[in-house]
């Protein structure tokens, strides 16, 4: 029995081998993946910009289509603010620029440069013209009290509320607003970007950047205007900045405004308080007459 089990067993073996034998000889491998192909960088994709026409919004939406997974189908991003940062509002240059500097490589980001690899330089002004038109939400400024440092006993975003509006002379900090206007719609002629409801993760980010001053775009002349803007600031000063500017909005969003009406509406209304009633006239004479009456005798 023993033998024959041990038989048995061995034969079984021999059937596995043969088995993978077999199939090793006759499944074929499979055929390499096509290279999948990818646009190169084009250095001339900024200079392209000035040949375009002005962006046609119609078309723009058109192709916002791909921007919706991230920066949703307006602009803002409500998806998830922590991770993409708000476009609606933005001007037209500034959206076309931004995306021509992904295309040439200028400015790096794995996560946009894909999508601006494709498109032409009409493609960037008619994206730009989509979201120009496109309303800009805000967020909420910090307002929690500074309690240490040279801001002591201020509330965080006052920090940069001053710096924004009045900058600082004595360290040669021009106010934001000069630049990006006093509600932070940015400043259509030399394409200074709309910063107000940005939000205060991406706006810090920048500033930061721009503090160390090193960047690969070719045409460095606004880039070094904001970065002799951000050198001398701290790492306070740019947070609460960014924090000004994320609550910063030139009036409510219609939803907020809705919100505030239906609020107002529904609050009761104040009772009217009672009428005084007046104080009757005097009647002079009959208190003179009474003044003139001799004073009875006291018997």
């Amino acid at each position: 029995m023993r033998h024959a089990r041990a038989f048995g067993i061995a034969g079984l073996a021999v059937l596995v081998v043969g088995a993978v034998a077999f199939a090793q000889s006759t499944v074929q491998p499979l055929p390499d993946a096509p290279p999948v192909e990818t646009a190169a960088l084009d250095a001339n994709s900024v200079a392209a910009l000035a040949k375009a026409q002005p962006g046609d919004p119609q078309k723009g939406a058109q192709l916002a289509g791909a921007c919706a997974a991230c920066h949703g189908l307006d602009g803002n991003a409500d998806i998830d603010p922590t991770l993409y940062p708000r476009i609606a509002g933005q001007s037209e240059r500034y959206v076309a620029h931004q995306l021509a500097l992904f295309k040439s490589g200028e400015r790096l980001s794995p996560l946009m440069q894909p999508f601006a690899l494709p498109l032409s330089a009409q493609d960037m002004r008619d994206l730009g013209a989509h979201f120009a038109q496109q309303t800009s939400g805000a967020g909420i400024a910090d307002d929690a009290v500074v309690e240490a440092g040279p801001y002591e006993g201020q509330k965080f975003y006052e920090i940069g509320q001053t710096l924004f509006r009045t900058g600082n002379a004595d360290r040669g900090i021009p106010a934001c607003m000069a630049c990006h206007g006093p509600a932070g719609g940015g400043n259509p002629g030399p394409a200074y970007p709309h910063v107000a409801g940005q939000q205060a993760w991406y706006s810090s980010a920048r500033l930061y950047a721009y503090r160390e001053g090193e960047t690969l775009e070719a045409d460095k002349h606004l880039f070094n205007v904001m970065a002799s803007v951000a050198k001398s600031l701290t790492d306070e000063e740019i947070e609460a900045l960014a924090s000004y500017m994320q609550g910063l909005h030139a009036r409510p969003d219609p939803a907020m405004l809705a919100a505030i009406e239906a609020q107002a509406a529904a609050m009761p209304t104040p009772a009217t308080p009672p009428q005084e009633q007046p104080v009757p006239a005097t009647d002079a004479t009959a208190d003179e007459a009474l003044e003139a009456a001799p004073a009875p005798e006291v018997q």
